[in-house]
């Protein structure tokens, strides 16, 4: 069963994450932050990954600490989740569409983190959530998770349909690059034998 767990607990936030990649889109999310949940969500769901997550923050300062700290348990959940990584398909990209918006996102789990970010919003803020949080997520989920993840927002007027385009292709990429290939489930997918340093 692949399933990960974290609880990270600082000063600033308390967070408890279980996820299991091979679910079925199942949440039970709870940030404090109204937005973010709804993303988690759609992340959830549109990836068939079940995901439990509680946060305490110092939402009284802002929402920055619980956001990214989000990010960086749920990405520890999900790489201790993928284990040795045997069988994984690794790479895998998604184009999501939204009325107006159309948004891709490409990844490599590779335990090379990076991000590449090209979203750009013409709102400060979505309900009570300073939109440039949501690249604070995507940097320490792909951190912690160890992966490239490029995210790009082709075009779109609606900052809403923006970022959660955004968040369900990085869903859709998660659930096709997870999957055990059948013609390769016993080897890791590289020419090295393993997943991490340089490829």
């Amino acid at each position: 069963m692949r399933e990960g767990r974290t609880k990270r607990t600082t000063k600033e936030t308390e967070i408890d994450v279980w996820l299991d990649l091979d679910g079925t889109g199942t949440y039970d999310v709870e940030t404090g932050i109204g937005f973010l949940d709804h993303m988690l969500e759609q992340l959830s769901r549109h990836s068939l990954m079940d995901l439990k997550v509680r946060a305490k923050g110092d939402l009284h300062i802002d929402f920055h600490h619980t956001t990214e700290d989000s990010g960086i348990a749920i990405g520890k959940a999900f790489s201790q989740a993928l284990g040795d990584m045997k069988g994984i398909k690794r790479y895998a990209s998604s184009y999501i569409p939204m009325d107006e918006t159309l948004t891709r996102v490409s990844l490599d789990i590779s335990h090379r983190p990076y991000l590449i970010w090209k979203v750009n919003f013409t709102r400060d803020k979505l309900g009570d959530m300073d939109t440039e949080l949501f690249k604070e997520w995507f940097q320490a989920f792909a951190q912690a998770a160890g992966i490239t993840l490029h995210v790009e927002n082709l075009y779109g007027e609606n900052n809403h349909h923006i970022v959660e385009s955004c968040f369900k292709a990085l869903a859709r990429a998660l659930r096709d690059a997870v999957e055990i290939d059948p013609r390769k489930s016993d080897a890791v997918p590289s020419t090295k034998g393993v997943l991490g340093g340089s490829l």
